[in-house]
This record gives C-alpha cells, structure tokens and sequence, in this order.
C-alpha cells in the first residue's frame, strides 16, 4: 500500500464534482479527516464528507460517488466515507448565556446503516408505558405484511428484548462475529440486537461516553440483512442514548408510546418535543393500556381517557391508534411468544398507519 496517501486520495477524489456548485468537493472543503491503513490485501481508506443538513438528501449521492472512485485505484482494499452534516454558520451566544464564543453546531452523522432502509425510533419519556410491548408487537405486524424487521434494543442498562422475542438462549453469550460484524440473532422473524446478549443478567455499568460508544458498536457493527424497517426501543427519558442515536444515524422518525394518564403525557410531551428540536419527523402517538374488557363486555378505562389523542392534537402529530390491556400480552412478553391475541388487530392498523405516515 506504499502508494497510497492522502494526497494520492485527495486527487482522486478531485474528480467528483458536487453538482450544485460544480466544482470538485476537495476544492469545495467537504473532504476531511483522511485515513489510510494497512489492510491484508491492500490499503484501507476513510474519510468524511460534510454538507449542510439542509442538503442532506439532494447530497447524499456524493458518498456512494466517492467510495467507488477511490475503489479504483491500484492497492485499495476497501473504503469508508463517512457522511456527515453540519452548519456552515455557528449558533451565536444568547446574551444572558455568558458564552465568550459562538457555540459550534452538532454534527449528525447522516451515512445510512448498512442493511438497512429505514430507523424508526420508539421512545417514551417515561418507563412503564409498554414501550418495549409495543416495538415488539409493531415487529411482529410488520413481518405480517412481509417486511424484513430487525429490532435494536437500545435501553443500554435495561435490555429487555432478548426476553420478549425468546432469544434467552442467547443472553451473556455474544453473538458470533463475520468479517468483523456481529450477526444478530433471528426469532419470529425479527433480527435482533442487544446489550442483553452480551450482558446476561449482569448489569452494565457503563458512564456517558461509553454508553454512545456501545450504542454505536450494536448499530453499526451488526450484520443487518437486507432489513426493511429497524425499530430502536428507545430507554426511557431524554438523554445521552437519544442524542446519540438521533446524531449516529439518519431517522426516518419516531413514534411516542404513551398511556392515557397526565403524568405519563407529561414525560410523552417531553420526549416529542425533543425529537422536534433536533429535526426528527414525529411519525405519530400510540396509546397503551387504554382500557381493559370486563367479563360483561364493558370497557374499563384503568388510566383515564383520551390522552394519547390529546397530545396527538396538541403536537399536531397523527395518532396511530390505542391499544387496550390483555393479560395475554404480557405473558407472551414473559415467555418471548409470538402474540396473536385481541390487541394484534391494533397492532395491525398501527403498523400500517406508521407504514404511511414514513412513506
């Protein structure tokens, strides 16, 4: 690999032209952060490529453009840019911040995911709401209608998934690793990956850093096959987990589960508002445990009603449809069964209002 440099990558890369403003995109400084590494057959390249997040679409061409033209040089073993989106003008200081300097735009990584065309969030703000219940149960109504699901189980010190879609045979057994990626474990047709299969019942005692770190590992240092739609069971709460997804990977939106009650549409509230401070299209509210069936046939509205279509109104966001309380759900949860119950209906008509409202 003696020949290839950072120069050597550079002119190459002088052929592609960005086509908005014709000229090459190492004269347009959207080229940095060049790496190139020796490899078995070859050299390794990297770089990044950073646009404006307002031309995030009309320029993600560009990767695609730039991989295949350092791919034909002599002695290039592979290569990785990395898309990433930043604004050319900083946020300036509010007088009353005390900042002495301009603070720097966040930059989100905007590379799509390796086998996989679309992420969807499924977020909370709070736990106890049947968050996880539902990313499953969505999973499932999904690979009813012959999509390819894979589920990110993204509640880095409460993974759950492992349990609920019956892959504990798996749990504290990292799964098995090809060409340097882990290949997620399949049940009912639904690829999974989890801080839980490496973990077992152990807790992950993990700070900050290293949270967006492992979040980063399980996403795109897993194998996804050809995955339709990639649910990621959010934690609860607004935290480093959420910026780090929302930053690591181009959402194609998020879904709010919530119960009826004020005090879980109070952390919902939160949760939506976040996703539409940092540009992330709020696909819509499902309601959870809306209401129970008794004996009689009378429904019993447990934790009020009505909430999760209030906040869909209030937010001006589509309301996905309710789901009411079955004892069955969670012991198909508990047992990691494939539910098939008198809530799969809602499921189903969720799936496909959440299908149109990401299309």
């Amino acid at each position: 690999m003696s020949n290839i440099t950072s120069e050597t990558i550079k002119n190459s890369l002088r052929h592609i032209i960005d086509r908005d403003s014709g000229a090459d995109v190492v004269s347009s400084g959207l080229i940095s952060g060049i790496v190139v590494r020796a490899g078995e057959a070859g050299a390794k390249v990297g770089f990044v490529i950073t646009i404006d997040p307002k031309d995030k679409d009309g320029k993600a061409y560009l990767r695609k453009a730039c991989e295949d033209q350092v791919r034909l040089l002599a002695g290039v073993e592979s290569v990785t840019a990395v898309l990433t989106a930043q604004n050319s003008e900083p946020i300036p200081p509010k007088p009353e911040s005390g900042y002495a300097q301009p603070r720097e735009r966040a930059v989100w990584n905007v590379t799509p995911v390796e086998g996989v065309k679309k992420v969807i969030a499924v977020a909370s703000g709070k736990g106890g709401v049947g968050k996880s219940t539902t990313a499953v149960n969505l999973a499932l109504a999904l690979t009813q209608k012959g999509l390819r699901v894979g589920l990110l189980d993204a509640d880095i010190y409460g993974p759950s998934l492992p349990r609920m879609l019956g892959l504990t045979e798996h749990s504290g057994k990292p799964p098995a690793i090809v060409d340097g990626k882990m290949i997620p474990p399949v049940n009912h047709g639904i690829q999974c990956m989890s801080m839980g299969f490496i973990t077992g019942e152990e807790a992950a005692i993990l700070r900050g850093p290293m949270i967006s770190k492992t979040l980063h590992q399980l996403l795109r240092f897993s194998r996804w096959d050809n995955v339709d739609v990639l649910l990621v069971d959010m934690p609860p709460g607004t935290g480093d987990i959420h910026l780090s997804m929302v930053q690591q990977v181009p959402l194609a939106g998020a879904v709010i589960v919530t119960t009826p009650q004020e005090v879980a549409l109070m952390d919902a509230r939160k949760a939506l508002k976040m996703f539409e401070k940092v540009g992330v299209a709020v696909l819509g509210v499902v309601e959870n445990m809306s209401y129970f069936t008794d004996a009689a046939g009378n429904s019993i509205p447990l934790f009020g009603e009505g909430g999760g279509q209030r906040l869909a109104d209030e937010m001006d966001v589509p309301f996905l449809g309710n789901v009411p309380i079955d004892m069955a759900i969670r012991e198909a949860s508990d047992n990691g069964t494939f539910y098939k119950g008198m809530c799969a209906v809602s499921y189903k008509q969720i799936s496909e209002r959440l299908l149109a409202a990401v299309r």
